[in-house]
């Protein structure tokens, strides 16, 4: 089974920028599609990002667009999640979770098969 573990959140002014990190309890993390989801409060989980298990492809939301950026480390079990230009509506508790790799890059929470237990970011404005 594998445990992802996300990093890096934290209290930050709107224009700053952020980086959050998803690690891998094992090596077999190279081989899912690693996603990124948001839950602001009171309000449904979202999708944020995906990245495919080779990083040649990544799909984003439309609120993140342009800001935000997932990356694969060279270590093969860390994801990062850059965010740039943050607002105040960006904040959310963000996790990372892990679908067995394949062409489809999910934006459902039921595409993923184990998910960290979230880190916090609040911006303020």
């Amino acid at each position: 089974q594998l445990q992802l573990v996300e990093s890096g959140g934290g209290l930050v002014q709107a224009g700053d920028s952020l980086r959050l990190s998803c690690a891998g309890s094992s090596r077999t993390f190279r081989n899912y599609n690693i996603g990124w989801f948001r839950q602001a409060p009171g309000k449904e989980r979202e999708f944020v990002g995906v990245v495919n298990r080779i990083a040649d492809r990544s799909e984003y939301a439309d609120p993140v667009k342009g800001r935000f950026t997932i990356s694969r480390a060279s270590d093969e079990v860390t994801v990062h999640l850059q965010m740039n230009s943050l607002k105040p509506e960006d904040t959310a508790v963000y996790y990372c979770a892990a679908a067995w790799g394949s062409n489809y890059l999910g934006r459902r929470e039921g595409d993923y098969d184990y998910w960290g237990q979230g880190t916090q970011v609040t911006v303020s404005s």
